[in-house]
C-alpha cells in the first residue's frame, strides 16, 4: 500500500512540474528553465 501512495505522490508530482514548465513556456516573453538550468529559446 506504501508503494502505491509514492508511486501515485511521484507521478503526481511529475505531473505539475510538467504543467508549470509548460505553463511558463506558453508565457509571452518568458523563458522556461528545467531543472538541469537548460533554458528555452524565444526569438
Amino acid at each position: 500500500m506504501k508503494a502505491a501512495l509514492l508511486t501515485f505522490a511521484m507521478l503526481s508530482a511529475i505531473a505539475v512540474g510538467g504543467l508549470g514548465i509548460y505553463a511558463a513556456d506558453a508565457a509571452s516573453g518568458h523563458n522556461a528553465v528545467d531543472g538541469y538550468g537548460v533554458t528555452a529559446a524565444i526569438d
